[in-house]
């Protein structure tokens, strides 16, 4: 499946380079930095609900826009501790996705979701464990007494933002039951998302989305209902947009 139409945020793999209009502007390629986010489902209501956040306004990545708690993966996301294995269908298609890089990329941008979950919303997704030293942005996660599950996590969808932009993310998007945190209670200090609630799928899209997180919205809902389909890419060839699945 594929479409014609641009998108200002979901791009891919196409080189900018081969666009005349880029050409003319002396566009620079940028190389997309590994990204992950974490979409929370929690179905103890009438209807599932999603945790987002607001961004701040002042940021410079999509101020006031309602996202998913994420961000680019750390070196320490590559040797963190953790418990539990990816699931194998998980693994499988985020392998698809980490040609030509380190074979250790899959288990990373999971642990990413995780980390940056705990750091925007204060939650861990995770089992409990004695306290321990941890590196870098993994230290207050793993003194808290918790050790992130691999195995909570399922791979739903992937996105590049647009090679033109100033900053670019090559980012998968993961989805995990909210049964599988230690706690609903959040933890304070959030980082960067203002607000922060769990919303159902018609209050999520009511909301201020950036284009790739109502795009991912709209498979959750699908996914809800079928668990095991294809995991969608989002990418631009030559400046046409398409629609593949891994």
């Amino acid at each position: 499946m594929s479409e014609t139409k641009p998108d200002p945020i979901l791009d891919p793999n196409y080189d900018p380079r081969s666009d005349g209009a880029m050409r003319e502007a002396g566009a620079r390629l940028i190389r997309p930095r590994h990204a992950a986010t974490l979409i929370i489902v929690r179905r103890d209501g009438p209807k599932p609900r999603l945790m987002m956040g607001r961004r701040a306004q002042g940021h410079a990545f999509m101020p006031s826009k309602w996202v998913f708690p994420g961000g680019r993966i750390d070196r320490n996301d590559f040797t963190a501790p953790a418990t539990g294995e990816l699931e194998a269908e998980t693994a499988r298609r985020l392998a698809q996705t980490a040609r030509h890089a380190s074979p250790l990329l899959p288990r990373a941008l999971a642990m990413a979701a995780i980390r940056e979950t705990f750091e925007e919303v204060g939650l861990l997704l995770a089992k409990p464990a004695e306290p321990r030293p941890g590196a870098g942005p993994w230290r207050e996660f793993l003194e808290a007494g918790a050790l992130p599950d691999l195995s909570a996590v399922r791979f739903v969808a992937r996105a590049i933002t647009p090679p033109y932009r100033p900053r670019r993310f090559d980012a998968r998007f993961f989805m995990a039951e909210a049964e599988n945190l230690i706690s609903l209670e959040r933890r304070p200090d959030c980082g960067e998302l203002d607000e922060i609630a769990w919303v159902d799928l018609d209050e999520a899209a009511a909301l201020d989305l950036p284009n790739i997180t109502r795009f991912v919205v709209q498979e959750v809902g699908e996914r809800l209902k079928q668990p095991g389909r294809p995991a969608p890419f989002m990418r631009f060839l030559r400046g046409a947009r398409r629609l593949e699945h891994l």
